[in-house]
């Protein structure tokens, strides 16, 4: 048995025409013992790499939902809509990377019951793990997937509760007496450290015989749909069946083609008829090439003749557990032709590998990789729109901004500039109010004693009665004045006033912004014309008057030596009375002497010249000699006739004017002497009213342009307040434009990764 053994692994006697790897050339040494040697490191790379992006994805959503939330406070940046849509992205990504940490390459195991599902999957495992055996062995859905902590354990479709992995026998195995419906699923973990295959992340699913059972429909709905490979498991002996067919006709009507491997096992009883191997090889080849490419279509010819091999799983089995044991893999009964069956085995196991590696990249990955490319371009396209709604805003305010600042240095000068005019208009206006005032004043004080006639309150000389008078008149005068004043200065006062006003306010509301501009109407001019308040007070100017109410004779020598004396009156009065003289003198009806008719002038200049001496020496002596000498004089010069005369008339005008001294008379000397007095007083307050009166026109004006330059000074601190503000908005666009910026970079950048990844991965 030996030598046969030796033989036929030297030889390659048994299927030299259609071997596919000629026997000498090749040892039975596990090619995938080999670090890296397996195509399935590209898709356990692949799902690295692509698990990498997602973290990178997931952080970079993360990133972009916070800012979005420190965002939400300006809705003029990013809207409620685009801060929901970009959270929507945080459960996506969080589901596609629970996805593909759970993704791996599934192959399922389908045929007719006993044509060995379930050894071939033992054999490709190395263990002998799923129930086989003579008649229907698998009874429901065995799903073989590896265990991360080392251990292994099965749980039933629907609990996590961990079994022993014993007892798949009893749950799986159809001749147990209690067992699970056909398309229940039963996860078996098993370490992978046990199993090449399972540590790169292959999972086994192995099916009942699809020929009895009905259910097909549900079970593609349930174990098929995300299965990368699946392997038609045939029976050598026999050939393709119709159950056989028809289950992958239904499976490629829900999968756009397929990956469907074709493995004739039991290939080892062709050892018993070698003449007919090389014909019945032909017709399961073309039987099967004409089931994939012709009726399914999944692949073409030069594929489906990668796809279908012949082999004995129960060999391979048997072989891998002598070299768990330590035992060369031939050990045992074989038929002849093993190392050509268990080369093919090896050779399928390849291909299979390099497909569902291929398939489970594309498949798995490839929808995540769109997904996270999809994902990645929404959120660059929100981040978009919100740097351009930042960078706009960010103009707008910065132009904004600039306007405030020009319109507050326009308004800085302008002020400037009229308050230098208007402090100068104020002074002429103050000047000229002095002016008229103290004008009209002096005009009223002038035609002071018509407006004391004017004052009619019965007058009485006695002392309580006279100072009621005093009082009243006092008061009238004070109130004529002022009207006097008032009616011909305040009207032309109060309209300059009121247009400088106008004028003011006018230049100054030009300075203020447009919503302020209806404030400047509180501080124009009043509704009322601005009036001036002329303070004369006559009871406390004139409180030192004293009437003098005595009954003094108008042609008495006191009065006359009085009226004489002051201010140099006493020249005219010499001259007039000399005058006088001269005519009495001249006349010749009173002398008869025509001599003095002849030579006036003669004769008056004598004449005057004694009279003047002897009348300035009466009026120098006031007394009785001087009385007596005048008397004497003229009894010698004019006669006692005309003395007499004189005398006659002198006491007729005495007795009139004494008769004639009522309280009328009295009225009058009382209002001549009170507009003497208060003229003197009035006078000497000219200058302090004019003072005050245009000392109250600066106040109104200077008040009012005080409010319109609080007004403005408002105003300019308003544009100083938003200016401030403007320059925090601007930095918060800033940064919030910069977020964007490096947020939408990093968009194209995750983007960048995954077309890298699908270069890599996809597109070769």
């Amino acid at each position: 048995m030996a030598a046969y053994v030796s033989r036929t692994f030297s030889l390659a006697s048994g299927d030299s025409p259609a071997a596919r790897s000629p026997a000498p050339a090749m040892s039975l040494v596990d090619s995938r013992s080999l670090p890296d040697a397996s195509p399935l490191q590209v898709f356990v790379k692949a799902k690295k790499k692509i698990n990498d992006i997602f973290v990178e994805i997931e952080d970079y959503v993360q990133d972009a939902v916070g800012y979005m939330r420190g965002m939400q406070h300006d809705r003029s940046i990013v809207s409620p809509e685009d801060t929901t849509r970009v959270e929507s992205y945080t459960l996506k990504v969080r589901g596609i990377r629970d996805v593909l940490t759970r993704d791996h390459m599934k192959v399922a195991f389908f045929g007719r019951t006993s044509n060995g599902k379930s050894t071939v999957i033992n054999a490709m495992l190395r263990e002998k793990i799923l129930p086989s055996g003579i008649g229907h062995t698998t009874n429901c859905f065995l799903q073989v997937e590896g265990s991360d902590n080392g251990e292994a354990y099965l749980c039933t479709e629907g609990s996590s509760e961990r079994q022993n992995v014993k007892s798949v026998g009893q749950l799986a195995h159809a001749l147990c007496k209690e067992k699970l419906g056909e398309s229940q699923l039963v996860h078996i973990f098993w370490p992978k450290d046990k199993c090449l295959l399972l540590r790169d992340d292959v999972v086994f699913v192995d099916s009942p015989g699809i020929d009895v059972s009905p259910n097909l429909d549900d079970w593609i709905d349930r174990h098929c749909l995300d299965a990368d490979v699946f392997v038609l498991v045939a029976n050598a002996e026999s050939t393709l069946m119709l159950a056989e067919k028809n289950f992958f006709h239904k499976v490629s009507m829900r999968l756009s083609k397929p990956n469907i491997f074709i493995l004739n096992n039991r290939w080892d009883a062709s050892a018993t008829e070698p003449e007919f191997l090389d014909q019945v090889r032909q017709q399961h080849t073309e039987r099967a090439a004409d089931f994939l490419v012709k009726e399914l279509k999944v692949c073409n010819q030069r594929e489906a003749a990668e796809r279908i091999f012949f082999v004995s799983a129960k060999e391979a089995l048997q072989a891998r557990l002598q070299e768990q044991r330590g035992l060369p893999p031939h050990t045992g009964a074989l038929a002849d032709g093993f190392p050509n069956r268990y080369f093919e085995f090896e050779d399928f196991e390849r291909k299979f590998e390099e497909c569902i590696s291929k398939s489970a990249v594309r498949t798995k990955f490839q929808q995540h990789s769109q997904r996270g490319k999809l994902i990645a371009t929404e959120i660059r396209e929100v981040m978009d729109a919100t740097y351009e709604r930042a960078q706009q805003l960010k103009n707008d305010k910065a132009v904004g901004k600039k306007e405030i600042y020009d319109k507050l240095n326009f308004t800085e000068q302008q002020l400037l500039m009229l308050t230098q005019e208007m402090k100068d208009k104020i002074h002429r206006m103050v000047e000229d109010v002095e002016q008229r005032v103290s004008k009209a004043l002096s005009e009223e004080i002038r035609r002071l004693s018509v407006l004391v006639d004017e004052f009619s309150v019965p007058f009485h000389p006695e002392p309580l009665v006279l100072n009621v008078y005093k009082k009243e008149l006092h008061g009238h005068v004070e109130q004529g004045l002022g009207s006097n004043l008032r009616a011909r200065l305040s009207t032309a006062l109060a309209l300059n006033i009121e247009n400088s006003q106008r004028e003011m306010t006018e230049r100054m509301t030009a300075l203020l912004p447009a919503d302020k501009k209806h404030v400047s109407l509180t501080v124009l001019p009043r509704r009322e014309p601005f009036e001036i308040l002329y303070r004369l007070n006559c009871e406390n100017l004139c409180a030192d008057f004293h009437e003098d109410l005595e009954f003094r004779f108008s042609l008495g020598l006191t009065s006359l030596i009085a009226r004489f004396a002051g201010r140099g009156a006493h020249k005219l009065a010499v001259r007039n009375y000399a005058s006088m003289v001269s005519r009495d003198l001249l006349s010749p009806s009173d002398t008869g002497d025509t001599s003095l008719a002849v030579h006036p002038a003669a004769h008056f200049s004598d004449s005057l010249s004694t009279w003047s001496t002897v009348a300035l020496a009466s009026v120098g002596s006031q007394g009785t000699v001087g009385g007596l000498l005048i008397a004497g004089f003229m009894l010698k010069t004019v006669g006692w006739r005309l003395i007499a005369v004189t005398g006659a008339v002198y006491g007729c005008l005495y007795l009139y004017e004494r008769l004639t001294w009522t309280n009328k008379a009295k009225e009058r000397s009382f209002k001549r002497q009170y507009v003497s007095h208060a003229t003197k007083k009035l006078r000497l307050i000219v200058d302090l009213t004019s003072a005050n009166c245009s000392h109250q026109v600066q106040q109104e004006l200077s008040s009012t342009f005080a409010r319109l330059c609080h007004l403005v000074d408002e105003a300019t601190n308003d544009m100083h307040a938003d200016i401030t503000t403007l320059d925090k908005e601007l930095r918060q666009l800033e940064e919030a434009a910069g977020s964007a910026k490096v947020l939408r970079n990093k968009a194209n950048y995750v983007t960048r990764e995954l077309e890298i990844f699908e270069e890599a991965y996809l597109r070769s």
